[in-house]
C-alpha cells in the first residue's frame, strides 16, 4: 500500500535561515509546492512552530546568531508536541562529526550548501512522505489503542451486568434485598484492601485480585435459587432435614457457575473465584463448617474473606420478618468466631475496619419501601 499526503491543502515548510538571501533562495524553489513560512533566527521558528499552524518540515540553518540549529534541534525534538515533525539540516558545514550531532539530536536529513535544488525537492518530497506514513501508523495505533480500550469497557460491563443480573435472579428468592450484594461487595474489598500487605495474604491479594473478588462477590449465594421455596423463605430455625437442603446451595451454586464456564468452553478468571466464594463462603476456620468441613488455610482466602462480610451482614440487616442487630453487638459475634468460626487475622483486621464496616451498612442499608418491596414480592412467588 502506498502512502502519500493529503495534498487537498499544501503541506506547510519552515525555512530556518539568518541570511536574506538564502531564505527568499529557498522560498522560490519551494513555493509552488508547499506553502512556506520563512524565520531568520531560532527564537522566530520556535515560536512559528508553537502556532496554531505547526509546519510538517522544517528546513534548519546550523550556523545562526543566537539559538544553534541544533539547539533549535534539540528543544523540538525533547517537546512531545513539536519532537515529530523532521527537521533537515541546511549547512554548509560538511563534516563527518557535524552531520553524526545533527542525526543524533533527531534530524532526518542534511543537505549541503550551495544547495541542488532537484536535490533539495527530492529530500523534502521524501521526508514528506515518510511524515505522511508515521502519521498513518499513529492514527493507527491511536485508534487501535481507543478501540481495545472500548472494548474492554464494554467486556467488563458485559460481565459486571451479567454478574449482577445472576445475582439479583436468586436475590428476588431470598429473604435479602439487593442491597445485601453491594454491602458484602464492599466489605469484602475493604477488608482484602487491609490485608494486601499481611504476611499470609500478600502473595494473593494484588489490585487485580482484589477488584476480582469484588467483582464475584455477588455470585456468593446464587445457588439458592435450587432450594424450595419452602424452606428458603421459611422465618427462624430451620429443622435438620431442611438444614441438611440448605446446604446444598454451595454446591448448587459452584455447580451452576461451572456450568456457565463449561458451556463457554474457557476458563474466566473471575469466575474462579465466583467458584470459591459460593462453595466455600460457608466454611468454619475449625473445620466444622460445610458443605466440605475444610479447616485452616485450606479454606480459600477468598471464602474466609467472604465469610466475615456475610456473617456480619446477616446480623446487622434488617428482613421481612426480623429487625436487624445493633453493630456493636454483631463485632461482638464477630469476635466471639475468632479462631473458630473465623480465620482469626481476618477477624482482627475486621475488628479495626469496624467503623468503616458500620458506614456501608449505613449507606445501602434497606428502607422501608424496599422491605415492603421485598415482603410484596416474596408473597407472589409463596401465593
Amino acid at each position: 500500500m502506498s502512502l502519500s499526503l493529503d495534498f487537498t491543502r499544501k503541506p506547510v515548510i519552515l525555512v530556518v535561515d539568518d541570511t536574506p538571501d538564502n531564505l527568499s533562495l529557498m522560498a522560490g524553489l519551494l513555493k509552488d509546492l508547499y506553502k512556506v513560512k520563512v524565520a531568520n533566527h531560532g527564537e522566530k521558528a520556535l515560536s512559528i512552530v508553537r502556532g496554531d499552524s505547526p509546519p510538517d518540515l522544517i528546513l534548519l540553518d546550523i550556523m545562526m546568531p543566537g539559538l544553534s540549529g541544533y539547539e533549535v534541534c534539540k528543544i523540538l525534538k525533547d517537546d512531545p508536541a513539536t519532537r515529530y515533525i523532521p527537521v533537515i539540516f541546511l549547512t554548509a558545514m560538511i563534516g563527518t562529526e557535524d552531520e553524526k550531532k545533527g542525526l543524533e539530536l533527531g534530524a532526518a536529513d542534511f543537505i549541503t550548501k550551495p544547495v541542488n535544488p532537484p536535490i533539495v525537492l527530492a529530500r523534502v518530497a521524501t521526508q514528506l512522505q515518510n511524515k505522511a506514513a508515521a502519521d498513518f501508523l499513529k492514527d493507527q495505533n491511536a485508534y487501535l489503542d481507543a478501540e481495545v480500550t472500548r472494548r474492554g469497557r464494554e467486556l467488563a460491563a458485559i460481565q459486571d451486568v451479567t454478574i449482577l443480573a445472576m445475582a439479583s435472579l436468586a436475590e428476588t428468592r431470598d429473604n435479602d434485598t439487593g442491597n445485601h450484594i453491594r454491602r458484602t461487595q464492599h466489605y469484602l474489598k475493604i477488608l482484602a484492601e487491609h490485608l494486601k500487605d499481611h504476611p499470609r495474604f500478600r502473595l494473593f491479594l494484588d489490585e487485580r485480585t482484589i477488584d476480582l473478588l469484588f467483582k464475584s462477590a455477588p455470585l456468593h449465594d446464587i445457588g439458592k435459587v435450587g432450594i424450595p421455596d419452602r424452606i428458603l423463605l421459611k422465618p427462624g430455625r430451620f429443622e435438620p432435614h431442611e438444614m441438611e437442603i440448605m446446604k446444598t446451595h454451595c454446591a448448587l451454586g459452584r455447580d451452576a457457575i461451572q456450568h456457565a464456564e463449561d458451556q463457554l468452553g474457557l476458563e474466566v478468571e473471575f469466575l474462579k473465584y465466583a467458584k470459591e466464594i459460593a462453595y466455600g463462603h460457608q466454611e468454619k476456620w475449625d473445620g466444622s463448617g460445610y458443605p466440605q468441613g475444610l479447616a485452616g488455610d485450606a479454606i480459600p482466602i477468598s471464602a474466609r474473606l467472604m465469610a466475615v462480610a456475610d456473617v456480619y451482614d446477616a446480623l446487622i440487616s434488617r428482613r421481612v420478618y426480623k429487625e436487624g442487630m445493633p453493630h456493636a453487638k454483631a463485632v461482638g459475634i464477630i469476635v466471639e468466631g475468632r479462631g473458630n468460626h473465623f480465620d482469626p487475622d481476618i477477624v482482627d483486621a475486621f475488628v479495626r475496619l469496624a467503623e468503616q464496616f458500620h458506614a456501608v451498612a449505613q449507606r445501602y442499608a434497606d428502607s422501608d419501601d424496599e422491605l415492603a418491596h421485598k415482603a410484596a414480592t416474596l408473597k407472589v412467588i409463596t401465593g
